[in-house]
């Protein structure tokens, strides 16, 4: 793609949406020539020896070359699939290295739900570049909104936003992916998550699961959490209530024999453990979503 940039202008419905993009280009830096360009504007351009500092969030993803990026915490070597993660009023730089340049792609973007993702996951920490290599999905993604951009058709900005929160979520998973190259105990999560989903019903001694793959449990359960977000128990409850809502939508069964089905002591337990996951009755639930069944 041909080198290109964009600066954008914001409106109120686009900072009501939550999340808004303000700059989006591509560019292909040679090697022995000025960085950064000097067309960019006074509150994006740096000098290497001062640095800057955004009032926005921006990530820049490096194709072809190497460089250096530095903040206040830390120098990281740039190569082809390095990801930076800039955040609002941190200090930082970056370039390439001079005899090789590169091809950086970046957007800049803001509001209250970027500050939410950001705020609330792992990307609230130090984390500044992410190596995630060369991806198709993250290509394709940059090169999406850089067409939306350039055409600029009504409600481009929140078509945009939804790339940009699939751009994080592909940012989050590769983070989460880095602890399990190569462990065997993946599949040993996969073949449970399988066994749990075919057993929703019924009762999982995950200790004596453990056991069956010379594991113990405590290491089971931490990886099985790292791995999923949540423990082994609430994985299979999650199922269960997941189950639960497709009963109630798509049977005639009454609460308790639904109850019974998914392995619940008692038709109080079920409806107390139901309403606290979904805020509703079961019973609730079933008037919302009422529909003819078979």
């Amino acid at each position: 793609m041909k080198d290109f940039f964009k600066y954008l202008t914001i409106s109120e419905e686009d900072i009501n949406w939550g999340l808004y993009l303000n700059v989006a280009g591509t560019a292909k830096i040679l090697p022995e020539t000025q960085y950064p360009p000097t067309e960019h504007p006074s509150g994006y351009f740096f000098k290497w020896e001062s640095g800057r500092i955004l009032n926005e969030y921006q990530l820049v993803y490096i194709t072809e070359g190497a460089g250096v990026f530095e903040n206040n915490y830390g120098k990281t070597t740039l190569k082809p699939g390095s990801l930076i993660i800039i955040r609002p009023d941190e200090w930082h730089r970056y370039r390439p290295i001079s005899k090789t340049g590169w091809i950086e792609n970046y957007i800049g973007f803001n509001g209250l739900i970027a500050k939410k993702i950001f705020t609330n996951s792992v990307l609230s920490s130090f984390l500044s570049v992410v190596q995630c290599g060369i991806k198709e999905e993250i290509i394709d993604l940059y090169l999406k909104i850089f067409d939306l951009v350039e055409k600029e058709i009504p409600g481009f900005q929140q078509i945009t936003s939804g790339m940009i929160v699939e751009l994080l979520g592909y940012i989050r998973s590769f983070e989460k992916q880095k602890g399990f190259s190569g462990n065997p105990v993946v599949k040993i999560i996969e073949e449970v998550r399988f066994l749990m989903r075919q057993n929703s019903e019924n009762q999982i001694n995950f200790e004596n699961i453990a056991k069956q793959y010379n594991i113990s449990y405590s290491c089971f359960r931490k990886m099985f959490k790292k791995y999923t977000g949540v423990s082994p128990g609430q994985y299979h409850l999650q199922l269960k209530l997941i189950r639960a809502k497709e009963l109630l939508v798509s049977t005639n069964k009454n609460i308790k024999e639904i109850s019974i089905e998914l392995g619940f002591q008692t038709i109080h337990y079920f409806s107390l453990f139901f309403k606290k996951k979904t805020g509703l009755t079961p019973t609730e639930f079933r008037s919302l979503n009422n529909r003819s069944v078979l």
